[in-house]
C-alpha cells in the first residue's frame, strides 16, 4: 500500500523548523531527521516533491533540494525516477510517537515540550492564576490540611467533598445532580479521554462540530474514530445536519461544545440544546458536552445541555476550573448517569488511580466562590478582546472576524489567503499560529482561510504579537500568493 505524506501535513509536523542557527536547508534536514528517528515519518513513506514542499513552506526550492540531498547522503532518503522521494526502507522501524491524528501533525501542544526563546506562541490559551486561587490555597493549608493528611486511601471517583461541591454547582445551574453522577479527573482533557475509551473503538462514527477543538479530536482519533463533521451557525451545531448524521450513520457519540465553542466562541442557544437532548433520547445516541472552554462569558448563558435533555437521554457533561481560575490547576470532572459514571471511574483507576487530594481540596474552595471567579475572568477577557480587536483594526484592516459570544480567542478570517501558508511566514517572524484546517476533522482541508488567535496575553505581548503579525502579513504579500514557481517565495 502506497503511503504518501501530504505537503500541508508535513508542514504541520515540521513545526518551528525554521527557527535556530545555521543554514535554512540544514535546519530543515535536521527536523526531518528528528521526525524519522521519533517514528513520525516511517520507512518507505513518500515525501512531497521538492517543488511542492518548497511551496508549502514558502522557501526556495534550493532549500528543500539541499535538505533532501543531505538526507540522501546519510541514507535516510531514497529517490527513484517516477517514484519520488521516500524514507529509506533501510530505516529501522520505530514505535510511532503518538503525535499525529490521521497522519496530520497537531501543532497546538508542541511548544509545551520545548520553550522557544523569543517565540510568541499563539497555539495554546494562556490562563494565569486569579488572586482567588492563592486565597483558596491558603485556606486549605490553614483549615483543611490536618484532615487531608489523615487520609490514607485513594478516591478514584474524587474526593467526596469535591463531588458534593460539583453536584451543588450543577444544581445551581438548574441541573439536578447527585455526587454519584460525578467523577473527578485530572483536567477536562482526561475526562474526554475516558469517555473516548469507553464509547469508541476502531471505526466508531462520531458527530463533531466543524471546526472543532483539535486536542479532543486527537483523543478520539487515537481511538480510531471516524468523524462526521457538521457545520455551525449562529446558534451552534446545525441540528438538521446532526439529525441526518444520526439517522444515516448511527454514531457512537456526538461531541459538542455548547458553552462556548472552541475555536469560534459561539454559544449554543437553549432551543438548539433542547433539540440535541431530544435527539439523544429518541435515537439512543450519547452526547458528550464539553463546557471547559470559558473566559469571556455571556450573562444570558443557558443551563448545561444536559438540563434540556428529556428522561432517557444519555448526556455526559465535562467541565473544569482551568480556564476560569488557573491553567496550573489540573482538576476537571464529568457528570453522567450514575451507572455510566461508575464505568468511567473504572477507566479512571486504570489511568492514574486517582487525582491529587490537595488539588481537589483547593477546587472545593474555589467552587464556593465560582461566581466571582467567573465574572473576574470574563472581565479580563472582555478587556483583552477589545484591546486585540483595536490593534487588529489598526494594523491589519483586511482581516475579518466576529466578536465571540465567549471564550478566549478570535476566529480570524484571512480573505483569499491560505492560513497554513501565512503561518509559515509568521513563524519566520517568531509567531506560532494554529491554521484553521488543524481545527477540523474534515479530510478536505476546510477553514483554510481561518486561524485561531488567542487574546489572553498581557497588553505588551498583545501589541508585540500584532506588530509581528503585521510584518509577516506585509512580507507575505510582498511575494504575492502561492504560485507555481516557489523560487519567488523565499522568506
Amino acid at each position: 500500500m502506497d503511503s504518501s505524506r501530504k505537503p500541508a501535513e508535513l508542514a504541520d509536523l515540521l513545526g518551528t523548523w525554521s527557527r535556530g542557527e545555521g543554514p535554512l536547508y540544514r535546519r530543515l534536514a535536521d527536523t526531518l531527521r528528528d521526525l524519522v528517528e521519533q517514528g513520525t515519518l516511517t520507512a518507505n513513506e513518500r515525501l512531497p516533491s521538492e517543488r511542492v514542499l518548497a511551496t508549502a513552506l514558502r522557501v526556495s526550492r534550493t532549500t528543500v533540494v539541499s535538505a533532501y540531498d543531505s538526507l540522501r547522503s546519510e541514507g535516510l532518503l531514497d529517490s527513484r525516477q517516477g517514484s519520488g522521494t521516500r524514507i529509506s526502507g533501510r530505516v529501522a522501524p520505530v514505535r510511532p510517537d503518538g503525535w499525529t491524528r490521521n497522519g496530520s501533525g497537531n501543532p497546538m501542544y508542541r511548544n509545551l515540550f520545548q520553550r522557544e526563546e523569543g517565540l510568541i506562541s499563539a497555539s495554546c490559551l494562556n490562563t494565569p492564576a486569579l488572586s482567588g486561587v492563592e486565597t483558596a490555597i491558603r485556606r486549605v493549608v490553614a483549615e483543611d490540611l490536618p484532615s487531608l493528611m489523615a487520609e490514607s486511601t485513594y478516591y478514584p471517583r474524587g474526593l467526596p467533598a469535591l463531588r458534593q461541591a460539583i453536584a451543588d454547582h450543577y444544581c445551581r445551574l438548574d441541573l439536578p445532580t447527585t455526587p454519584d453522577q460525578i467523577v473527578v479527573t485530572t483536567g477536562a482533557h482526561q475526562a474526554v479521554n475516558l469517555v473516548s475509551q469507553l464509547y469508541l473503538r476502531e471505526g466508531s462514527p462520531v458527530v463533531v462540530e466543524d471546526p472543532s477543538f483539535a486536542g479532543c479530536l486527537d483523543l478520539m482519533g487515537d481511538r480510531g474514530a471516524r468523524f462526521l463533521p457538521v457545520p455551525l451557525d449562529d446558534q451552534g451545531i446545525d441540528a438538521v445536519g446532526v439529525r441526518r448524521a444520526v439517522v444515516e450513520h448511527a454514531p457512537h457519540l456526538v461531541y459538542v461544545m455548547p458553552s462556548y465553542h472552541n475555536p469560534t466562541g459561539t454559544m449554543m442557544s437553549a432551543a438548539r440544546r433542547r433539540e440535541l437532548g431530544e435527539l439523544s433520547a429518541r435515537h439512543g445516541v450519547p452526547i458528550l458536552e464539553d463546557a471547559a472552554y470559558t473566559g469571556l462569558r455571556s450573562p444570558d448563558e443557558p443551563s448545561p445541555l444536559a438540563a434540556f435533555a428529556p428522561r432517557g437521554a444519555e448526556v455526559i457533561s465535562v467541565d473544569s476550573l482551568s480556564k476560569v481560575s488557573w491553567a496550573g490547576l489540573r482538576v476537571g470532572w464529568l457528570r453522567a448517569p450514575a451507572e455510566m459514571a461508575l464505568r468511567l471511574s473504572r477507566r479512571k483507576v486504570l489511568a492514574d488511580l486517582a487525582s491529587p487530594l490537595l488539588d481537589q481540596a483547593v477546587t472545593v474552595r474555589l467552587l464556593e466562590d465560582y461566581g466571582n471567579l467567573a465574572r473576574e475572568r470574563s472581565a479580563l477577557m472582555s478587556e483583552a478582546i477589545v484591546h486585540m480587536e483595536g490593534l487588529l483594526r489598526s494594523s491589519l484592516p483586511a482581516w475579518e472576524w466576529q466578536r465571540p459570544d465567549g471564550g478566549a480567542a478570535l476566529w480570524v478570517h484571512l480573505p483569499g489567503v491560505d492560513s497554513r501558508a501565512y503561518a509559515q511566514v509568521a513563524l519566520c517572524h517568531d509567531v506560532e499560529l494554529v491554521p484553521g484546517p488543524t481545527m477540523s476533522a474534515s479530510p478536505d482541508g476546510r477553514h483554510a482561510e481561518y486561524f485561531r488567535l488567542p487574546v489572553a496575553f498581557d497588553a505588551d505581548t498583545r501589541e508585540e504579537l500584532v506588530w509581528r503579525l503585521a510584518r509577516a502579513w506585509r512580507e507575505f504579500h510582498r511575494h504575492g500568493p502561492v504560485a507555481e514557481d516557489p523560487v519567488r517565495l523565499v522568506v
